[in-house]
């Protein structure tokens, strides 16, 4: 009887040792495909390009930090004369990949002058739209993005807008890319009686015009993503990842639900934006991230 018992004891203890070597390392982060907005860590970015002391190290650095936190990708919010951050296209592609992510997506805005709105001619509009394009595309770009409009007068007014980003929409994909919207609050209030993310959704043209749904926004709205998601399949290729402050704390957003409804929302890309801290900006994206890439309700790839 005490052989057996010996016998199985050393059993026992193999076999744990066996598991223990084949268990994964819950230590080490699962990749996930997470980009990260850069306004979220626009405070040092903006102090890179006030100064013109050690600017590129800076620069490069702080998106090889970023990189190592686990991001993969970037999206922009620094578009301006031609340049991203004070980089030609080419040039921020190039920091962006020498960093070990891959540029997504631009955030840039060009709203109609009230001649354009009135008329309904945007030429000067559009031909502003094309040069952004092909800088867009220098700089490797899938994905440029409206990220604000002011709730229009009228229902009139809010019908040329979705014209306009229809025309907008059509020379993007020229391009090679893929233009869309990026929502606030504010459009969840109604215009003549229409609530306006819904009438927007319905007469921009899913071929042209996608939209980047914030899911903390539209919360903040009142409303439901997944409900979005369900009415309006496939129209949302790009999820804005937001919380009060750090993504995960605060407990106003369902996050399990829009992760597992996100194949049906035709979501390909999630992108973290924080832009309100509870501790300094670097730990702060830094926890934000870590609550995605521990949540098992994120994939790995929406690709």
């Amino acid at each position: 009887m005490k052989t057996n018992l010996k016998s199985l004891a050393i059993a026992v203890l193999a076999g744990t040792a066996l598991l223990s070597c084949t268990q994964p390392n819950h230590s080490e982060k699962v990749k996930k495909e997470i980009a990260i907005q850069l306004y979220s860590v626009r405070g040092i970015l903006n102090n890179v390009q006030n100064s013109e002391t050690h600017a590129d190290t800076v620069y490069t650095n702080l998106l090889a930090r970023l990189s190592a936190m686990g991001y993969t990708g970037v999206e922009a919010a620094g578009y301006a004369n031609g340049k991203f951050y004070g980089r030609t296209p080419e040039q921020f592609k190039a920091d962006v990949e020498a960093a070990g992510m891959e540029v997504i997506s631009s955030h840039c805005n060009k709203p109609l002058s009230a001649e354009e709105l009135a008329t309904g001619d945007f030429t000067p509009s559009l031909e502003w739209w094309k040069q952004c394009f092909a800088d867009h595309k220098a700089a490797g770009m899938k994905y440029v993005v409206m990220p604000w409009m002011d709730v229009p007068q009228t229902l009139k007014d809010l019908a040329t807008y979705c014209t306009y980003y229809n025309a907008v929409g059509k020379l993007c994909k020229e391009q090679g890319m893929l233009f869309g919207y990026h929502n606030h609050s504010h459009e969840f209030v109604k215009v003549e009686g229409e609530v306006m993310f819904d009438y927007m959704l319905a007469h921009t043209n899913p071929d042209d015009v996608f939209f980047e749904m914030d899911v903390y926004w539209v919360v903040r709205g009142q409303s439901s993503p997944v409900d979005y998601f369900t009415k309006y399949p496939g129209r949302f290729k790009i999820l804005h990842i937001k919380d009060h402050r750090e993504i995960g704390q605060s407990g106003m957003v369902g996050f399990d639900a829009i992760f597992k409804n996100a194949v049906l929302a035709g979501t390909k890309e999630l992108v973290a934006e924080i832009e309100a801290y509870s501790m300094p900006v670097e730990e702060s994206v830094k926890v934000s991230l870590d609550y995605l890439l521990d949540a098992p309700f994120v994939q790995a790839s929406y690709r």
